[in-house]
């Protein structure tokens, strides 16, 4: 078990180049794509080891299974764009059934087993971006982990939102209520009410983005594809609240995102936030720097996604 000392270091912006592994369910809409790129560009801080597809199930997908099969494919997709050859391992084909049953995958088993060789010192930095599916269940396999991992998790909504059903929590509340109370260091993202104010436009997207190189055009043409499923002709902007998470890691001077500790709230199966005011301490982002971290990601972008 940490000590309280472990902990809040663990808790504390990372500094010099870390060990990260992504869970994300990518083919779920767009910004995981940017999120995901935005870290194998950040080499001065991150050092990617591994990326998990997670399940999901919308209008994309016609199971959770399917939903992580076409995001393990996206992350092809990605990773041939960039250039870049990094493990990808197929996630869990549904959701949990309990709190006690790890629904086992080559990603659960993956980071069940890569975790171990790191220490409250130098831990795993796991960056969560789906239904934290996966995550849960490699706790579950080894809860030894839960010492050695760093968890940043897009989702949830803020603590004085008034409900809680958001889509990566609320798709698998048991998964979520184990990564949030087994003790592994959590940092907490919030949608709506935090996060959900890191937007992109279609103006920014022109004027920042296309035509630089075929990674981002290829951001562009799904955002924008994505757009006219539901507010064509209008005018819009477009959440890219994943990249917040990966922002995390590089948040040198707190200069993307400002955050608190607080004790670990409880993700209840009413889709409300439960107070636990003895659990251990987490990290809470309360504030994004929009404009800042727009730009930074739009230069890594620009930089580093081969030819148009």
């Amino acid at each position: 078990m940490l000590t309280t000392t472990q902990r809040l270091s663990m808790l504390e912006i990372p500094a010099g180049v870390i060990d990260v592994v992504i869970d994300s369910d990518t083919y779920n809409e767009i910004d995981d794509q940017f999120a995901i790129s935005y870290a194998l560009l950040s080499p001065e801080r991150c050092r990617v080891q591994a990326i998990y597809a997670a399940p999901f199930l919308n209008h994309r997908s016609v199971s959770p299974e399917d939903g992580m099969e076409k995001s393990y494919e996206e992350i092809g997709r990605l990773l041939s764009l960039l250039g870049q050859d990094v493990p990808r391992f197929r996630g869990a084909p549904c959701y949990l059934p309990d709190e006690d049953t790890p629904v086992v995958s080559d990603a659960a088993q993956d980071l069940a087993q890569r975790a171990m060789d790191y220490t409250p010192e130098k831990p795993l930095y796991v960056v969560a971006l789906g239904a934290i599916t996966n995550v849960a269940s490699a706790l579950l396999l080894n809860p030894e982990i839960a010492d050695r991992v760093v968890i940043a998790f897009l989702g949830g909504h803020s603590l004085d939102w008034p409900q809680n059903r958001e889509f990566n929590l609320s798709q698998d509340v048991a998964a979520s209520r184990i990564v949030y109370g087994r003790g592994a260091p959590l940092i907490m993202l919030p949608c709506l009410g935090v996060v959900s104010t890191f937007t992109t436009t279609g103006p920014e997207l022109d004027y920042w983005q296309r035509g630089r190189n075929a990674l981002c055009d290829f951001l562009v043409k799904n955002t924008v594809d994505e757009v006219k499923t539901y507010a064509e002709g209008k005018v819009w902007s477009r959440v890219l609240w994943d990249v917040t998470a990966v922002a995390w890691l590089l948040n040198d001077d707190h200069r993307f995102l400002h955050s608190r500790l607080i004790p670990t709230p409880v993700p209840e199966y009413d889709h409300h936030w439960g107070s636990a005011p003895l659990n251990p301490l987490c990290r809470y982002v309360y504030h994004v720097n929009r404009d800042v971290l727009l730009g930074d990601l739009f230069g890594k972008l620009t930089k580093g996604g081969g030819r148009a």
